[in-house]
């Protein structure tokens, strides 16, 4: 009987976890910037050419906690800066001469995977850094070869990162550090059998992050089977809001038109500055050139372009010796440049989450601002998405050009 009692005890113990409030542990400070967090100069001048300038919430405190070697469970949802978080924390416990795996990062989705291992080589892209991205439905073969060659950090799904450990293609002998990324998520797509699996195949020693939005009871499971005394870590959205901020739509019957109506504009875009925004660095190019030729000035910048000439750019924006910012969503991450309260979107964003990192501001700055969207008659439904979503008001641009501070 006894037994019976005590077992379900443990039950309702383990029941309770699942109300209880998830709090940050009373240990975690806050690094205000990347500056100050030890890390190596290889990597900071790949961060700072990435884009990034400030640490968001859970960088400020996750980044030291990871780095120290603590075991992490952190609650956030995307649009936090979760993936930079461990991303930037693997990259600093990483040693580029030995050509092994000594990082596993399993994410729920391929796109995922693919999307974390861009993140890396571009954030270690003065590290030298190899990795690789070991996703179903891509040729066994090249996994094989890739892993032969040597990766420092695999990112993968779990069915195929398992498959490749059972292989002996993927060895863990060097592993020390497993990060499970929207590991809800995961579970949700029934992965859990696939990520136990992984997990025994990795040395006892092996460090690990988890990352979710929600922390259901199997997740709580996880962490207590795979982790010594975790450091917790909440952070909610930094909420950026559309409040004060003037949105308009211009109607633009085909693309070409969008050129005129922007130069139409242009002297108003002068007045403060200006950042417009399209969807692809090609068309950014395209843009800027156009612009120049009409004898505009504008400067431009994307994920392309070498860091020495983003950092100048930047400057000179901030500086506000230049006022026409024309960009890739690269500038939307977290950047922030207090003059400007004019933007464009030259092409609408492609998902709408985007939509409120281009233009919104978070609380703290709380200026005012203007928004411009280009809309050809095929974005109305997305721009129509795009209100509701928001529950927020995009009139149509009163041709009088009223609309600027």
């Amino acid at each position: 009987g006894s037994g019976g009692g005590s077992a379900r005890k443990r039950l309702m113990k383990e029941e309770d976890m699942t109300k209880v409030e998830f709090e940050t542990s009373e240990e975690v400070d806050v690094t205000p910037t990347f500056d100050t967090m030890g890390l190596r100069e290889d990597l900071l001048r790949g961060i700072y050419a990435y884009g990034f300038e400030k640490p968001s919430a859970i960088q400020q405190r996750a980044i030291k906690q990871i780095i120290k070697g603590r075991d992490v469970i952190a609650q956030s949802q995307s649009g936090t800066g979760k993936t930079a978080t461990f991303s930037i924390s693997v990259l600093q416990c990483l040693d580029i001469q030995v050509r092994e795996t000594q990082a596993l990062i399993l994410a729920p989705t391929r796109e995922l995977a693919v999307q974390i291992q861009k993140g890396l080589l571009a954030l270690g892209d003065y590290m030298n850094v190899q990795c690789h991205a070991c996703i179903g439905g891509t040729n066994v073969g090249e996994d094989i070869r890739k892993l032969d060659y040597g990766q420092h950090v695999v990112a993968g799904t779990p069915g195929r990162v398992f498959d490749m450990i059972r292989r002996r293609s993927l060895r863990t002998r060097a592993i020390k550090m497993l990060v499970l990324d929207e590991a809800d998520e995961m579970l949700n797509k029934g992965f859990k059998e696939q990520i136990y699996d992984v997990y025994r195949y990795l040395p006892p020693a092996t460090q690990v992050v988890l990352i979710s939005a929600t922390l259901p009871h199997e997740i709580l499971e996880m962490t207590n089977k795979f982790m010594t005394d975790p450091i917790r870590i909440l952070v909610k959205r930094d909420e950026l809001t559309l409040e004060g901020i003037k949105q308009f739509f211009v109607a633009v019957e085909r693309e070409e038109w969008k050129f005129d109506t922007l130069c139409d504009l242009y002297d108003t875009l002068t007045i403060t500055q200006a950042v417009i925004f399209c969807n692809t660095k090609r068309k950014v190019d395209w843009l800027t050139e156009k612009m120049r030729e009409a004898n505009f000035t504008v400067s431009s910048m994307h994920g392309d372009m070498p860091q020495k000439e983003r950092e100048s750019i930047m400057k000179e924006f901030r500086s506000g010796a230049s006022r026409v910012l024309i960009s890739t969503d690269v500038w939307a991450r977290g950047l922030d440049v207090p003059q400007v309260s004019l933007i464009i979107n030259y092409d609408l964003p492609n998902n709408r989450e985007l939509y409120i990192h281009r233009i919104g501001r978070s609380g703290r700055y709380g200026r005012k601002g203007v928004a411009i969207n280009f809309v050809k008659n095929d974005d109305i439904r997305i721009l129509r998405d795009i209100e509701q979503y928001y529950s927020t008001q995009i009139d149509e641009m009163p041709m009088n050009g009223e609309c600027c501070p």
